[in-house]
């Protein structure tokens, strides 16, 4: 790999790990301080974050990763398959597929069955309850995949 496609793997091993931190704080002890809070509070407070984080630099850095990602994968491809292209297409896979699908698939329909619920409603305290079940499982999902894809994108370099 040399060029371009090096640039582009840096840059989806730096993004992979950046996600993969903004995930981990989420998983370990952002989710928790919430379900620690009145479930009104709880719900609110999740509500506002879920509404802040669609701005360009978190969409970008999560977005762009993937692209950096599916760009250096299609890029090593035409070449000879060694060990370095082969963590390149895994790396790509665990971001594209771990962190972008299931956030696509999961947490998102999670985040927007929140947003419309009412925090004060009496209702709202067993979604909440399920809500963050199941969002911080998936989550734990998107962490380990993106910490994977830095890994691998990391290796493939150090493999070159």
């Amino acid at each position: 790999m040399h060029g371009l496609t090096e640039i582009l793997v840096v840059a989806g091993s730096l993004g992979s790990g950046l996600v993969a931190g903004i995930f981990f704080a989420f998983s370990s002890f952002v989710m928790r301080a919430l379900a620690q809070l009145p479930k009104e509070q709880g719900i609110a407070a999740m509500q506002a974050i879920n509404r802040t984080v669609i701005n360009p630099g978190f969409l970008g850095l999560f977005f762009g990763t993937g692209v950096a990602c599916l760009v250096s994968a299609a890029m090593v491809a035409g070449s000879t398959i060694g060990s370095a292209e082969i963590f390149v297409f895994v790396g790509a896979a665990f971001y594209c597929v771990g962190c972008v699908l299931v956030t696509i698939a999961r947490n998102v329909p999670l985040n927007n069955q929140l947003a419309s619920t009412t925090a004060d409603a009496p209702s709202s305290a067993a979604l909440w309850d399920e809500y963050l079940m199941r969002w911080t499982r998936w989550n734990h999902v998107r962490t380990l995949a993106s910490l994977l894809s830095a890994v691998c994108l990391a290796l493939s370099l150090a493999s070159d």
